[in-house]
């Protein structure tokens, strides 16, 4: 099976970090076979241009990236969507990858 890539986006990736390593333990419990991680903003944009992600998940308080982050992404039909609220502020891990996975396909 394939390594799938999951990147959060966030504002400066403090409390982002925290649902990395929840999203990581549920796809450890799942077997899924993932690479969790989370950038700033201003990074995330760079790291694109030189790698491609499976899905990007933006974190609430930068969802109003989100139509430029779709369109950037939308020629290499890379799906992005904002993390909900209720989730990122419980730290949802298992929520938050379910939504990644559904993105994914």
């Amino acid at each position: 099976m394939d390594k799938k890539e999951i990147m959060l986006v966030c504002a400066a990736g403090m409390s982002t970090s925290l649902l990395v390593n929840k999203m990581n333990k549920a796809a450890e419990e799942k077997g899924l076979y993932a690479k969790i991680f989370a950038v700033p903003v201003h990074e995330a944009t760079e790291y694109l241009k030189d790698h491609t992600v499976d899905v990007v998940l933006l974190g609430p308080q930068v969802r109003y990236l989100l139509d430029e982050f779709q369109e950037t992404l939308a020629s290499h039909s890379i799906p992005v969507e904002v993390i909900p609220m209720t989730d990122y502020g419980m730290m949802r891990g298992d929520k938050v990858l379910a939504l990644a996975e559904s993105l994914m396909g």
